[in-house]
């Protein structure tokens, strides 16, 4: 990796069928760095990451309740962070009343072909 530095700018931010938004910051083959935010009321699908793909997210906004593995729900806000190992099921829900946004960062990075819907039928 070579020092670099990315100027701030607008990423494209889209709708997943995770019902949360994704704006991807940055990626390379050891990292991937992006903003999702979920609108209140909503949870996220129950899902899992494959190929010891390790995330974490770091809440920059809201407040919201984390699902993580045999963890009890947790309740996070700003400044929180939370660690997923890989193979770990995990959704988080917005239990505020404006939007929870949080980075996730993903070790290596993120692939489509990481991702495992743990509820595939959930509309």
């Amino acid at each position: 990796m070579q020092p670099k530095i990315i100027p701030s700018q607008k990423p494209y931010e889209y709708l997943t069928p995770e019902h949360c938004y994704i704006a991807e910051n940055y990626s390379d083959p050891a990292v991937s760095i992006a903003r999702a935010t979920v609108k209140p009321g909503v949870t996220t699908k129950a899902h899992h990451l494959l190929n010891g793909v390790q995330e974490i997210y770091i809440i920059t906004a809201g407040q919201g309740r984390v699902h993580i593995g045999n963890l009890p729900p947790t309740d996070v806000t700003v400044g929180d962070v939370v660690v997923i190992p890989s193979m770990t099921s995990q959704k988080v829900e917005n239990t505020g009343e404006t939007n929870l946004v949080f980075y996730c960062v993903c070790t290596p990075r993120f692939t489509e072909a990481c991702y495992v819907d743990e509820e595939p039928d959930k509309p």
